[in-house]
């Protein structure tokens, strides 16, 4: 019959309790290591010590015959016993003699008979001249043979050593029989016996604490967790590590790759892991730089690398164990992806400021021309607005005419409207021109740039001499093999002692934090695209950027860019 179920919740919490303490000893696994090394060491000892205790046995068994049987054979070459066979009264000689052998010796009996199996000495005088009994003296008597044997006489039973009395002429005249009783055999046999049997339950308990210690050390060396335990953060780590989305390699201490996630085969291009468990990472992965790590130790954030036909942004840490390199891991993200919510960031950012910025424009316009209608002076009024509608016409449609890529386009007429919203007045150099469009990396990279130096820009003319019309002023082409972007103002220019500072990142003139930052990632990006930045004077008085970057960053004029077609 079954038990009811639970209902309540403090039903189900007894219920589990008590299951806890019924399964407690199958979960527990240092009870399990005791109990195992215990009972295999107890077995193991306990078969070799009834091993060695039997063949001790029989050791003692075997030498207290042996014994029996040698004063046995003394006592029949004694010539006062083999003499005394040719006297009257053989027993008034033998017996005296027998009795003194008997107690040196420790013997339960010595018995002299003759070759009728009389006997001429006892323990017990009244039995002298009775027949000997057991029925095992033909072998001594007939054939003339010493042997041991183990026969029930008149005292109980008894371990007996044989031998016939021989005469001068070499006839059997006689048996002797010397017997220690079976139960003293037992005894002495028990008493060597006893000793063995307590080391064997000495040893016994020594292998029960040792199980217990090693227990105790292989729970501490497993954090106290139970294998049921360890098998659930195994099966949960394997979860983890396959579902997140960055690629994960570790290898150990000689370079073998001892785990890749499925993001990490992805990248490589492969359907099986066990391909690549236990293979060299510099076969695998020849500029993984994980041998690097191993060798010196170093952390290494946030580096770019190729990884079968996919670029990757890596991090590569050493796995350290009480100060010993033990292994490294790599953890990389495709850098297309990053490029692409950076570029979907940034627009989103682009576009935000620019519609702040035109919003807060247009405001100002709308309140003039509400104020202009409100005075009825209408003419005045639609001449703005034909002003306006002009101005923003010619600068799309020079941007439409000069430059073939849409985003740098958005970027250069929202650079246009803040400058406006600032008070700068931003050119753009009639002989500037981008004949072909970006590639995604050559958007992001020229928005960078092209961002960067024109709020450096605007920020110097802002701040120039007094009195001036703060003036930016922009050219770029792509004529020839590189891209030329030029970035001039009328600011108050850069001291000759920090020509060469201003392109380290966290150095800036200006004040307040987070500063220092434009600059050095111009200069970043053009050296990893091919190119420089460099500083000159302007010829509107303050400095002039000139920053070159690779052709390569522009697309096949025929295939458009995926972000110009989103765009469009």
């Amino acid at each position: 019959m079954t038990a009811p179920r639970p209902r309540t919740l403090a039903e189900l919490q007894r219920w589990r309790r008590t299951r806890a303490k019924r399964r407690w000893y199958k979960r527990s696994f240092r009870l399990q290591v005791m109990m195992l090394v215990g009972l295999l060491l107890a077995g193991m000892l306990l078969a070799q010590g009834t091993y060695l205790n039997h063949r001790k046995a029989e050791i003692i068994t075997h030498q207290m015959g042996e014994r029996a049987l040698a004063v046995a054979k003394t006592v029949a070459g004694m010539p006062q016993i083999v003499n005394a066979f040719a006297t009257p009264d053989p027993s008034f000689i033998i017996q005296p003699l027998a009795e003194r052998v008997r107690q040196e010796t420790g013997a339960r009996y010595v018995v002299v008979g003759n070759a009728q199996s009389i006997r001429y000495s006892h323990p017990v005088p009244e039995r002298i001249g009775q027949p000997m009994v057991g029925g095992d003296n033909d072998q001594a008597l007939i054939y003339g043979q010493s042997y041991v044997s183990e026969a029930t006489g008149t005292l109980g039973t008894a371990m007996r050593g044989k031998t016939p009395i021989w005469d001068e002429e070499g006839n059997i005249i006689g048996v002797v029989s010397v017997g220690f009783m079976l139960d003293r055999v037992d005894m002495d046999v028990a008493r060597y016996t006893s000793l063995g049997w307590a080391l064997v339950a000495l040893m016994i308990l020594l292998g029960f604490a040792g199980a217990y210690w090693l227990s105790q050390h292989l729970k501490k060396i497993i954090l106290g967790l139970e294998p049921y335990e360890i098998a659930r953060l195994a099966m949960e780590k394997e979860a983890i590590l396959q579902s997140i989305h960055e690629g994960i390699l570790a290898v150990n201490r000689d370079g073998h790759i001892t785990l890749v996630n499925q993001q990490a085969r992805r990248f490589l291009e492969l359907t099986d892991e066990h391909v690549l468990l236990g293979q060299p990472i510099r076969e695998v992965v020849p500029n993984s730089r994980l041998l690097e790590v191993l060798k010196h130790g170093e952390q290494e954030f946030d580096q770019e690398m190729w990884l079968g036909d996919h670029p990757v942004v890596v991090n590569r840490v050493p796995i350290l164990h009480e100060g010993e390199i033990e292994g490294a891991v790599a953890t990389f993200r495709s850098r297309r992806e990053i490029i692409d919510l950076s570029q979907a960031l940034t627009q989103a950012s682009r576009d935000v400021d620019m519609l702040r910025a035109q919003a807060h424009e247009f405001s100002n316009k709308l309140y003039t021309i509400s104020g202009l209608l409100q005075l009825q002076r209408i003419e005045e009024a639609l001449a703005l607005i034909h002003q306006e509608t002009e101005r923003a016409q010619a600068q799309m449609s020079f941007l439409m005419r000069h430059v073939a890529d849409a985003v740098l386009s958005g970027t250069l007429l929202g650079k246009l409207t803040r400058a406006r919203e600032l008070g700068v007045a931003l050119e753009i150099d009639e002989q500037s021109s981008l004949s072909c469009p970006l590639t995604p990396t050559g958007q992001e990279v020229m928005m960078s740039v092209v961002g960067n130096l024109l709020d450096n820009a605007c920020h110097a003319a802002l701040n120039g001499p007094c009195g001036d019309q703060p003036k930016v002023r922009l050219f770029f082409t792509d004529l020839g093999e590189q891209l030329l972007i030029e970035v001039e103002d009328n600011g108050a220019g850069v001291p000759a002692e920090h020509a060469e500072a201003i392109f380290v990142d966290g150095f800036s003139t200006k004040t307040g934090k987070h500063r220092g930052i434009g600059l050095a990632l111009v200069a970043r990006l053009c050296r990893q695209h091919g190119g420089a930045v460099t500083l000159e004077e302007s010829e509107l008085g303050g400095a002039c950027f000139i920053a070159v970057l690779d052709r390569s960053l522009c697309a096949d004029p025929a295939t458009p860019s995926s972000f110009s077609q989103r765009r469009l």
